[in-house]
């Protein structure tokens, strides 16, 4: 069993489920109903399932909330040597589903969670019930911040995000509008799953898996996916994004998906930044109910 990191449990109370995939512990949350239309929601770099909880408190009474940790990333296990590829995160996202035969999903995701989370449900379109969006992308970026590109390189970037945490611990900082917020068990809460060089390499390697070069290998899984959201169209879609990101930009990426989902519903929420749950959950948690009603 995957030792569990010192979690303030009043923040995050929740019962932990492993699944087994090829020898390593997969970790997910399993909260409310069994029966009821699945909430699937899926995390991006460097968070993990504690980034959630207050839509799993909010949303587990009336629907069933699983909210998978990536393998390196939250309490799942951080293998040495790993593919640690888009592809293999969208590969066990998919052994989940099937192991917990969820037929109907509400797919909520932020950051790399959405390329994941369109991934998945690209491969499995009879399932997805609706989507509602987080800042995030299933598509291709050319714009990517100064600060996350010197990150990237073998050398230095390593240095940087597993020797001085300086992806995860800055992330706190720069991802929110709403400093206040991220009081020191909230900070302690995100930080503690990466709390050794080890610990880390998924948060570099998610770095890594951007493909800015032509040839990277992550461009034909990101192609795939973009080419998979047209069946989705049509689907009830909400689209809930923190006006002050500063990576996945209100003018930069936000238009990307208004023009491949015209129809969705947007909602563009001002003082909230990349981590848009954190900074904005009391006004998110209404407005997803009424989606939610409407499309569950």
């Amino acid at each position: 069993m995957v030792k569990r990191p010192a979690i303030d449990k009043a923040l995050y109370p929740y019962r932990s489920n492993w699944l087994d995939i090829d020898g390593l512990k997969y970790h997910y949350l399993d909260e409310g109903s069994k029966n009821a239309t699945a909430l699937v929601m899926v995390h991006g770099n460097p968070t993990w399932s504690f980034y959630y909880r207050h839509l799993i408190n909010a949303f587990a009474g009336d629907f069933r909330v699983v909210v998978p940790d990536h393998i390196g990333c939250g309490l799942s296990d951080k293998p040495a040597r790993y593919p640690y590829t888009i592809e293999s995160h969208i590969e066990n996202l998919e052994r989940l589903i099937t192991h917990l035969n969820l037929k109907k999903i509400i797919w909520v995701m932020h950051d790399w969670g959405g390329a994941i989370a369109m991934g998945c449900a690209g491969r499995n379109p009879a399932s997805a019930a609706g989507f509602v969006v987080f800042n995030t992308a299933a598509f291709m970026l050319d714009q990517v911040p100064w600060s996350i590109r010197i990150c990237r390189s073998n050398l230095f970037g390593r240095f940087l995000v597993r020797g001085l945490n300086a992806f995860a611990g800055l992330a706190v900082y720069l991802g929110t509008s709403q400093r206040a917020r991220f009081t020191r068990q909230v900070k302690k809460g995100y930080l503690a799953p990466y709390q050794s060089w080890g610990n880390r390499i998924a948060i570099h390697r998610f770095v890594q898996e951007i493909p800015l070069e032509e040839d990277h290998p992550t461009r034909k899984t990101i192609a795939e996916i973009e080419s998979g959201l047209t069946q989705f169209q049509n689907h009830p879609m909400q689209i809930l994004w923190g006006a002050d990101d500063f990576c996945f930009t209100k003018k930069g990426v936000l238009p990307e998906w208004q023009t491949r989902f015209p129809e969705a519903e947007v909602h563009v929420l001002q003082q909230a930044g990349h981590y848009v749950v954190e900074d904005a959950h009391e006004r998110i948690i209404p407005l997803m109910s009424d989606f939610m009603s409407k499309s569950a």
